[in-house]
């Protein structure tokens, strides 16, 4: 992982797919003196993503990539990557799965948050399966991205128990809250900060 001194912030792309509360929380955490990471660019699949409206709000570079012809667009988005010195790639609610071959090109160099405590429960619905396996907890990870979904090494988890009168919109929202303790603290780690 490329050193974060002084001044030279690592240069960050945001993915996004939805709302971008994490992408909003991030842009916060950038914005301190002690965060490794300058967030240059912001990528979505979504036109009508809200989190968009972050981009314009904090003078963010943003580009859509719809992923309709995956292997083109992925190139694209290499290219427009590299030309903007991207060393570092946090997904944030990103709604598309990246192929093996862009990840090897940025080996080591993303991250995912996910709302459950991995390996249990990749993919969607996280937390409706929750409720439905009764589990005790749940939780949200950070950890980088490999080929395989929701797979790769974990930075850092934390966990939220369950109440008996939860239900899966209740568990997102008190995970999120989560998330966005989570998502920083796991970047410093990463940069033993």
């Amino acid at each position: 992982m490329a050193e974060s001194t002084g001044n030279k912030k690592i240069k960050t792309a945001v993915f996004i797919s939805g709302t971008g509360s994490n992408l909003n929380n991030l842009i916060q955490f950038s914005k301190k003196k002690k965060s490794p990471i300058f967030i240059n660019l912001i990528i979505s699949n979504n036109p009508k993503s809200k989190g968009l409206k972050f981009a314009k709000k904090f003078n963010i570079e943003k580009k859509i990539f719809y992923f309709k012809r995956k292997t083109f667009d992925e190139k694209k988005l290499l290219k427009v990557l590299k030309d903007r010195k991207i060393n570092l790639i946090c997904l944030a609610g990103f709604m598309r799965i990246l192929s093996k071959n862009f990840i090897k090109n940025f080996k080591g160099k993303i991250l995912n948050i996910h709302p459950s405590l991995l390996p249990k429960y990749k993919g969607l619905n996280t937390h409706k399966r929750v409720l439905k396996n009764k589990e005790k907890y749940t939780g949200c990870t950070v950890h980088f991205v490999s080929p395989k979904l929701d797979s790769g090494k974990i930075i850092m988890q934390r966990k939220i128990k369950i109440k008996n009168q939860d239900t899966s919109e209740k568990i997102a929202k008190r995970v999120l809250i989560q998330e966005h303790k989570l998502y920083p603290k796991a970047i410093l780690k990463l940069f033993n900060l």
